[in-house]
C-alpha cells in the first residue's frame, strides 16, 4: 500500500506558517494581487485546471503538483470569479493603522524591566519562566503588569475581576496567579472553568505544556530549601503539575484526587465542587478561575456559574476567585459580590478596522470598538449622502446576484489572494456551507497553487478521508481551495482537523457559525460576517464584539479587519446593533425558570445551609441579591423551598431544619435539574417493576439523556425502524407507552400533539426512543456517518449525543447508586462503556487502548489480536499492517514513497503496544502473579 509523504514533527514546526502572516502564491499570480493593500484586488480569474486523467508523476517545474486519477475537481465551467473592489479617498499620510501595518504593536521591554516574567516581584521558578519563554511569552503588556500587581493578588489574599478584549491577553493573567497558589501551597488544586469542550481541550494542551517539568531537576541543596521555606511545591510521584480536563464525553473518569489543576466545563465543575465539600475535600482547593464570565446571564446554563461561585463565597478558607470577561459592562457590580480587585483595559496590541457592507459599498466606521465622531444614520447611507470608502463592484454570475453574498466572497477572495486568513461568520449551518463552496469556486485552481501548500491540503483532505466518517463531501469540494467550514454538524475530529490547517495556514479561508467565535481560539486577518443573525434572530451585542475581536491577534497578524455585510432590509437593526451598548449582566437566578429550585437543593444536599435563616445568609452571597431588591430574593427562596419540598426532595423536621431525601441526594449527586429528576426517578420506578431484559431497547431508552436537543423526529425512519423491531423491542414500546398505530399516523404526516402535560410527557418519550434508536446502532459498531445518514441527522449532531449519553450515564450511574439500584447502575456501566467504545461486549478490552475503538477495534480482532496481551506481545510493526486495514480510505499521492506514511503508523503502533504492555502489567499486578 502506497501512503502520503509526510514530514517530521521538526520539519511540521519549522515550516508552520499562522493564519495571519502573509504566504505566497504561486508565480502564476501577479504582483498586483499579492499587494499588502486592500486596493490591490484582482478579478480572480487565471487558468483552469482541466486535467481528468493521470498525470506523471513528476511535478512542474513551476511548482504545480499533478494528482493520481479519481480525485475530484470541480469542472471547468464550475470556475467563477470574484468582483473587483475599488479603493477610494485613500488617505494621505500615515496614521496609527498604516503605520501598524508596517511594523508589528508589541509593547517594549526595555522600559520597565517589570514586564520581564522573570522579574523577583512575580516571584515565578525559573522552569516556569522558560516554559513561557519557549512558547514565546519572554515579556507581558503593561497592562497585565498593573494587574497582577492589584492589592493581595499575587500573595493571593484578594479575589480578581477584570475585563481586557479579545486578544488581549486575558489568560495569561489568570493562569499565572492559578500556578502561584498550587506552586507556593503544597498538596492544594485549582480549577479553571470554561463554558465550551473545546475550550478545555485546547487548554488543557497548553497548560500541560507550560508546568511541563516544573518540578523536576533540582539539586539536594536547592530542594531542601525549597521544603523549608514551603516556596514550591514539590511533589516525588510525579515530575510535573497534574492537569485533567472534565467533560462531557471524556475518555477519562477522573476524580478530585487525580489532579492539581482541573480544566471543566461548567457542568463538570460544579459536579466536583459538589462531591468536593460533602466529603471535605474541598479544603484543598486554593484558586478557581471564572472564564467568560459574562455567560452569568446565559439563559440556559448561565446560572451554573452563579452557583459555583456562591458556594465557594460561603466556605469558610481561602479559595482565591478569579473572573474574567472581554464585555462585562457592569464590572464593578460583579467585582462587589465576588469581593474582589476590579481591573479594566480596552488595551488591544492589535488595531481593528471595522466596516459596514451595504448593497456593495464599504463604510468605515471605527478603529479598535471606538466608534467614528459621530454614528452613521439609516438615511446618509440609503439615500448616498455620506462617501463609502470602498466598492464593491456587481458580478456578472446568477450565483452572486445577491450584494450580501456576493461582498463576502469578494472579501473573502481578496484575502486569500493578500496570503491571509479569513474567518466568515455565517447564520446557519446551511449557510456555512454553501458560502465555503461559493468561496472555493473563485479561488485559484490547484496547479496555480505552490507544491508545499498543495501537498499540506493533500495531507490534509488524506486524514479527513481516513477518520471513519469519511470525508465531508462538501470539504472534499473546497479544500483543495484552502477553503473549509466549521460548525457542530461535523464530528469532533473533523472540526480539529480543520482547526489545526487553518491555524497552520493549509487553510485560508474558515466559514463558521457564530458558535466558534467563543468556543475556539482562532484569529484571522479579516473577519466577515453573512448578515448579523444566529439563525432567524440577530445576535446580540456581546455576540457580535466576540465575532469582531477574533480579527487580529498578537504574534499571528499586525492588523486586524472586520467587516459586516448587511441586506436592505436589515440596515436599520444592524447599525443599532453596531453601535449597541453591552448589556448589563444579572443574577437569572428564579422559580419561574427552576434555577433557584437547584440552587436551593443543592445548598441543602451539600449542608451549606439547613434552615430558611442560614439559606437567606447563604443567598446574601449570590448574584441575585445584589441585582434584585429582598423582597424579591425571600419570594423567590419561600416559593422554591415549597415546590422541592413538595416534589419530595427535601423534609423538615420540628426544628425548623431542611434535610435532603434520598431523592434529592441522588438528583444532586448526578447533576440534574430537579424536575428531570423527578422524571428520571418516576421512570426508572416503572423500569424496576417490570425490565425488559432479553433486549438491548430498554436499557437503552433508560441510558438516553431526558435533556431536549431540539432532534426533528424523521417519523417515516421512526417507522421503519419499528417495524423491524423484534418481540423483545415491541414489548418495550408497549411498556413505554409508544402505539404503532401513532406511529404510523405521524409518519403520513399528522402532527405530534402536545398542548397537555401528558401530551408533553408522551411527546418526549418518543423522542427519547427515537435517540435510543441511534444509540442501539451506535453501540452495535454502526459508523457515526452511516447512523447521521440513516435517521436524517447530521454527523456531528449524532456525535454529540454520543457523548452527551456518556455523560448523562455517568449521572445516572451515580443516582442509581444513591437510590440503592446497584443492578440498574451496573447495567447503564457496562453500555457506557460500549458507547464510548463504539463497539460490542467482545471489544470492550481492546478499546481500552489508546486509537483502538470501534472499526479499528473489529480489524484487530478479525486478525487475530483478541485480548490486550497479544497485542502487547506483538512487535509493533506487525500492528502497522494492521493500522493499514483500519484506513482504506487514506489518500494518497501518486509518485510519492510510503515511508512518512509508514513512520507515522509505527509512531502509533508503537503508543498502542506501549499502552497494551501497562493494561497487560496491571492485570497481572491486580490479580497478584
Amino acid at each position: 500500500m502506497r501512503g502520503i509523504l509526510h514530514k517530521t514533527s521538526l520539519q511540521e514546526a519549522q515550516e508552520r506558517q499562522l493564519a495571519g502572516q502573509k504566504r505566497t502564491w504561486s508565480t502564476s499570480i501577479g504582483d498586483e494581487d499579492r499587494k499588502d493593500s486592500p486596493s490591490g484586488s484582482g478579478s480572480g480569474s487565471g487558468p483552469v485546471f482541466t486535467t481528468t486523467t493521470a498525470a506523471p508523476a513528476s511535478a512542474s517545474s513551476q511548482g504545480s503538483v499533478r494528482f493520481q486519477t479519481g480525485l475530484h475537481f470541480l469542472p471547468p465551467s464550475s470556475k467563477l470569479s470574484a468582483s473587483k473592489i475599488i479603493t477610494f479617498n485613500a488617505s494621505e499620510g500615515p496614521s496609527e493603522y498604516t503605520q501598524r501595518r508596517i511594523f508589528a504593536a508589541t509593547p517594549s521591554s526595555t522600559i520597565d524591566p517589570e514586564l520581564d516574567l522573570a522579574h523577583p516581584v512575580y516571584n515565578l521558578p525559573p522552569q516556569l519562566v522558560n516554559n513561557f519563554a519557549s512558547l514565546g511569552i519572554k515579556q507581558i503588556y503593561p497592562w497585565q503588569k498593573n494587574c497582577l500587581k492589584g492589592p493581595g493578588l499575587l500573595t493571593g489574599a484578594k479575589n480578581l475581576v477584570y475585563c481586557a478584549p479579545t486578544g488581549g491577553g486575558k489568560s495569561l493573567v489568570a493562569d499565572l496567579l492559578m500556578l502561584k497558589r498550587i506552586m507556593e501551597e503544597p498538596e492544594t488544586k485549582a480549577l479553571l472553568i470554561l463554558p465550551y469542550v473545546a475550550l478545555v481541550q485546547e487548554k488543557v494542551r497548553w497548560l500541560r505544556t507550560v508546568v511541563q517539568g516544573l518540578t523536576a531537576n533540582l539539586d539536594p541543596e536547592a530542594l531542601e530549601k525549597q521544603k523549608a521555606n514551603s516556596i514550591w511545591r514539590l511533589r516525588p510521584d510525579h515530575d510535573s503539575i497534574k492537569v485533567i480536563g472534565f467533560f462531557g464525553g471524556g475518555k477519562i473518569r477522573s476524580t478530585w484526587q487525580d489532579f492539581d489543576i482541573g480544566i471543566c466545563t461548567l457542568e463538570k465543575a460544579n459536579m466536583l465542587i459538589n462531591t468536593a465539600i460533602e466529603d471535605s475535600s474541598i479544603s484543598q482547593l486554593r484558586a478557581v478561575v471564572l472564564d467568560e464570565l459574562h455567560m452569568i446571564d446565559d439563559d440556559h446554563r448561565g446560572y451554573l456559574l452563579e452557583l459555583i461561585a456562591t458556594k465557594l463565597l460561603s466556605l469558610e478558607q481561602p479559595i482565591q476567585i478569579i473572573g474574567m470577561s472581554a464585555t462585562l459592562p457592569n464590572a464593578n457590580l460583579v467585582a462587589k459580590w465576588l469581593n474582589a480587585h476590579s481591573y479594566e483595559t480596552r488595551y488591544r496590541p492589535i488595531p481593528i478596522e471595522e466596516h459596514l457592507v451595504y448593497e456593495g459599498k464599504v463604510y468605515h466606521i471605527g478603529t479598535n470598538g471606538a466608534t467614528a465622531q459621530r454614528q452613521l444614520k439609516v438615511e446618509e447611507i440609503s439615500k448616498a449622502q455620506i462617501d463609502p470608502t470602498r466598492q464593491i463592484e456587481d458580478s456578472s454570475h446568477k450565483e452572486f446576484r445577491d450584494p450580501v453574498l456576493n461582498a463576502v466572497v469578494s472579501l473573502a477572495h481578496e484575502t486569500a489572494l493578500m496570503g491571509y486568513g479569513a474567518l466568515v461568520f455565517a447564520g446557519s449551518r446551511g449557510i456555512c456551507e454553501s458560502d465555503a463552496r461559493l468561496i472555493s469556486r473563485v479561488m485559484p485552481q490547484p496547479h496555480e497553487v505552490d507544491s508545499k501548500t498543495m501537498d499540506k491540503r493533500m495531507d490534509l483532505l488524506s486524514e479527513l478521508r481516513s477518520l471513519s466518517t469519511g470525508a465531508d463531501p462538501v470539504l472534499e469540494e473546497t479544500v483543495l481551495s484552502g477553503v473549509a467550514f466549521h460548525h457542530a454538524g461535523l464530528t469532533s475530529e473533523e472540526r480539529d482537523l480543520i482547526a489545526e490547517a487553518y491555524d497552520a495556514g493549509t487553510l485560508l479561508i474558515c466559514v463558521a457559525t457564530c458558535s466558534l467565535a467563543a468556543g475556539i481560539n482562532l484569529p484571522a486577518r479579516r473577519v466577515i460576517l453573512h448578515n448579523a443573525r444566529m439563525g432567524r434572530e440577530f445576535v446580540g451585542p456581546s455576540m457580535l464584539r466576540q465575532m469582531r475581536g477574533r480579527a487580529g491577534r498578537q504574534g499571528k497578524s499586525p492588523v486586524g479587519e472586520t467587516y459586516l455585510c448587511c441586506r436592505q432590509d436589515d440596515l436599520e437593526q444592524v447599525l443599532d446593533l453596531m453601535y449597541a451598548d453591552i448589556p448589563e449582566i444579572a443574577s437569572c437566578l428564579n422559580t419561574e425558570n427552576k434555577r433557584v429550585q437547584r440552587a436551593i437543593l443543592e445548598v441543602i444536599s451539600v449542608r451549606l445551609a439547613n434552615s430558611h435563616e442560614s439559606l437567606l445568609e447563604y443567598f446574601s452571597n449570590s448574584l441575585i441579591s445584589y441585582t434584585h431588591d429582598r423582597e424579591f430574593v425571600e419570594k423567590c427562596l419561600t416559593s422554591g423551598l415549597e415546590e422541592i419540598h413538595d416534589l419530595g426532595l427535601i423534609v423538615n423536621d420540628s426544628y425548623s431544619s431542611f434535610a435532603a431525601t434520598q431523592l434529592g441526594k441522588a438528583i444532586v449527586a448526578s447533576s440534574v435539574d430537579p424536575y428531570d429528576g423527578v422524571f428520571i426517578h418516576a421512570e426508572f420506578t416503572k423500569t424496576l417493576k417490570a425490565f425488559v431484559m432479553d433486549g438491548e431497547m430498554h436499557i437503552l431508552y433508560v441510558f438516553t439523556p431526558v435533556q431536549d436537543f431540539g432532534i426533528i423526529v424523521n417519523w417515516q425512519v421512526f417507522r421503519n425502524e419499528m417495524d423491524a423491531l423484534d418481540e423483545s423491542g415491541l414489548r418495550v414500546l408497549g411498556f413505554l407507552g409508544i402505539k404503532p398505530t401513532a406511529v404510523l399516523k405521524l409518519a403520513q404526516g399528522v402532527p405530534l400533539k402536545e398542548n397537555t402535560p401528558e401530551e408533553r410527557e408522551l411527546a418526549r418519550v418518543y423522542r427519547r426512543f427515537y435517540l435510543a434508536l441511534q444509540l442501539r446502532d451506535l453501540c452495535n459498531e454502526m459508523p457515526i456517518h452511516v447512523v447521521a445518514r440513516k435517521y436524517d441527522s447530521p454527523r456531528g449532531s449524532v456525535q454529540t449525543l454520543a457523548q452527551t449519553c456518556q455523560g448523562f450515564a455517568a449521572g445516572m450511574i451515580k443516582f442509581c447508586e444513591h437510590m440503592g439500584w446497584g443492578i440498574m447502575a451496573a447495567a447503564l456501566e457496562h453500555f457506557s462503556d460500549r458507547l464510548m467504545a463504539g463497539a460490542r461486549t467482545d471489544l470492550l478490552e481492546l478499546a481500552k487502548i489508546p486509537f483502538i475503538k470501534s472499526r479499528t477495534a473489529r480489524v484487530f480482532w478479525e486478525n487475530g489480536y483478541r485480548t490486550v496481551g497479544a497485542i502487547a506481545n506483538a512487535d509493533p510493526k506487525e500492528l502497522v499492517l494492521i493500522l493499514m486495514q483500519a484506513q482504506p480510505n487514506k489518500l494518497r499521492i501518486k509518485g510519492k514513497v510510503d515511508e512518512k506514511y509508514e513512520e507515522k503508523l509505527l509512531a502509533k503502533a508503537n503508543v498502542i503496544s506501549a499502552s497494551a504492555n501497562r493494561l497487560w502489567r496491571k492485570w497481572f499486578t491486580s490479580h497478584g502473579i
